[in-house]
């Protein structure tokens, strides 16, 4: 790829930025103005100069005294040059600096909406450090020419009119103008096309190195617990090793290119200063002329290096736009259908899963994906309460992910209420089903906002009526703050019991038709998660509880609870019928539940119960490892 970039480098960079013009056109045309103002009096100011020092300086020296009305003149000359020039750059930094932000914040919100589109599979072969470096410093590296851009084309006009009146000027000073600008250009070509794969590496490593701080810090628990902070310091000191030689090899290069691009318009001011005093001393040209050109040999120093700039900054931009458009053009979104369930239907919804296979997409798209799920049929019936129950890796999750359309079957229907879940609109689908996971998110807000996400018609009451069901509302209530404590990033200011009780709050106070508990209370005592499944069996839609429940269990006590239970290994539903029914005929179902049984008796008898600690009576919490 490095290779590619660095032939064609100029060719795409170009393009992002042709992208860019057309997405802000007027913005870019303002800045341009601005740009070819500043310019124009650039080439003015240089004509002005000559003029002051031809026909006021010199005439004055040989006369002995200054002519106060010519010099008046003069001065206001400059002075209005000054002024527009003060107009131009004005317009173009404004204009250039307001088309990059906008472009940069579009672009943002863009990546974002796409990462909220694509499916979970998708994210899975992605790492969080990455999608994050798409999202910020790809989306500038992409934008980032667009400072100097205006400012560069500004310069082209600026560079045309410079040539065209040195042509007027003088033929032989017109030459010196054509090599110079010429091998100025090639210059910054050769620079920018060996920068293209060192920008490009250095853009990887900046995601590379995200990613590990990242998954660092993510993992903290594991990192600390397996005392593993010496190996995770190595590995990220390893990569930001990298990308630091990365990052010297391209200030290197720019340490030999920069003088170079620099000294051209100095050695064309002495090549004009040479051929103009010879050309002064044939006649051809008179002081005015030769000043005004070395003048603006002088002040085109600047404005040029602003095409270099720009040439510069393309092999960053090409490397951050090819990275955003890796997910701009990725695959596999799930578009939402048309149809959409009654939100005030009373009835809870009947979930059914028709021949439902399902296979994950494997890291490599040319391997086939392993089938998780074959031929699942079964259905959650209106206001009852199911248990799916099997060994791990049996396809539980899953299974609760395509009840909520977090995923599609590869073959086969889930429908809610009889319509197939591919064709509700997302709303509708929202409304009508929550999803309570198994490793639960808090965000960094307040309780309220945790649970409410700023629903329309989600009131205080409706939120305590969540925490009372969910058997949260006696910890919330002795928080510092009540609804209003900040429970920090992730939560970390509860334990993992409370956290999956307010995430249960929160499915529950948007009155979902179908609750789908994905082992979602396996951080609660016992005692607490047998209150919870009674509450919400018990509740009617006037409390704001689904009565449809697919639960994915271990614990007998959940398990008793259910209506019937589901029972699956390796991908296929194998059983189903009431814990007694099951217990008595499936052996495999009988050793599942008995060793998971065995195990909580074992921690009951080294830890003996202690009522003072006791969730339901005085609100603490009690952690159980499974």
């Amino acid at each position: 790829m490095a290779g590619s970039t660095s032939r064609d480098v100029v060719g795409r960079g170009l393009a992002v930025l042709g992208r860019a013009i057309r997405e802000q056109p007027r913005i870019f045309t303002v800045a341009v103005a601005g740009s070819v103002l500043f310019g124009s009096m650039v080439i003015a100011s240089a004509y002005v100069v000559g003029a002051v020092v031809g026909d006021v300086v010199v005439p004055s020296i040989e006369r002995g005294s200054v002519a106060a009305g010519t010099l008046a003149l003069a001065a206001v000359a400059l002075f209005g040059i000054s002024v527009l020039r003060v107009v131009g750059i004005f317009g173009r930094r404004l204009g250039a600096g307001y088309m990059q932000y906008r472009l940069q914040a579009a672009y943002r919100r863009r990546v974002t909406r796409r990462y909220l589109e694509l499916p979970l599979a998708w994210h899975h072969r992605n790492s969080t450090g990455t999608l994050l470096s798409n999202a910020n410093s790809d989306v500038e590296a992409a934008w980032y020419p667009i400072a100097p851009l205006p400012f560069a084309v500004g310069t082209l006009v600026m560079l045309v009119g410079a040539v065209a009146s040195l042509f007027v000027t003088d033929w032989a000073l017109a030459l010196v103008g054509l090599a110079v600008f010429p091998a100025l250009f090639v210059l910054n070509v050769v620079y920018s096309r060996r920068m293209a794969p060192r920008q490009a590496r250095a853009q990887r490593l900046r995601a590379e190195v995200s990613g590990i701080a990242h998954e660092s810090f993510d993992g903290a628990l594991v990192v600390k617990t397996m005392g593993r902070e010496a190996q995770e310091t190595s590995r990220f000191a390893g990569r930001a090793g990298e990308l630091r030689d990365s990052l010297i090899s391209v200030g290197r290069l720019r340490g030999v290119f920069d003088p170079m691009l620099e000294t051209l318009p100095s050695l064309g001011t002495l090549a004009v200063l040479v051929v103009g005093t010879f050309r002064l001393r044939q006649g051809a040209i008179g002081v005015a002329d030769l000043v005004s050109v070395a003048f603006l040999f002088t002040v085109l120093a600047f404005p040029v290096r602003a095409i270099g700039w720009v040439l510069a900054e393309l092999p960053r931009s090409v490397a951050g736009w090819d990275r955003l458009r890796r997910v701009l053009d990725a695959t596999g979104e799930m578009p939402y259908g048309d149809r959409e369930l009654d939100p005030a239907d009373p009835v809870p919804a009947t979930l059914t899963f028709r021949d439902v296979s399902f296979a994950y997409e494997p890291a490599e798209a040319h391997l086939p994906g392993a089938e998780v799920l074959g031929e699942v049929s079964f259905t959650v019936p209106a206001g009852r309460t199911v248990a799916l129950v099997g060994p791990t890796g049996a396809g539980k999750s899953t299974i609760a992910s395509l009840a909520v359309r977090l995923v599609d079957p590869r073959s086969g229907t889930v429908t809610l209420d009889g319509v197939d879940v591919r064709e509700l609109t997302s709303a509708s689908l929202a409304r009508t089903a929550a999803l309570v996971a198994q490793v639960p998110f808090i965000f960094d807000d307040t309780v309220r906002a945790n649970i409410a996400l700023d629903r329309s018609g989600v009131s205080d009451d409706d939120v305590w009526a969540a925490l009372r069901l969910a058997e949260a509302d006696g910890f919330v209530a002795a928080l510092p703050d009540g609804l209003d404590t900040m429970v920090g990033e992730r939560g970390t200011s509860l334990s993992g019991g409370q956290r999956q009780r307010l995430t249960l709050a929160r499915a529950l106070a948007g009155r979902p038709r179908l609750l789908v508990l994905d082992d979602a209370t396996s951080a609660v005592d016992p005692r607490v998660e047998a209150a919870i499944l009674a509450g919400l069996r018990s509740a009617d839609r006037a409390g704001g509880a689904p009565a449809s429940i697919l639960v994915v269990a271990y614990r007998r006590a959940t398990i008793a609870l259910a209506d019937e239970v589901i029972y699956v290994e390796q991908g296929r539903v194998v059983a189903r019928g009431s814990h007694t029914e099951l217990l008595a005929t499936v052996p495999g179902y009988a050793d599942l539940v008995t060793a998971y049984e065995q195990a909580e008796v074992e921690r009951v008898q080294e830890q003996p119960y202690d009522p003072e600690a006791d969730p339901l009576h005085s609100g603490l919490e009690i952690e159980v490892d499974r």
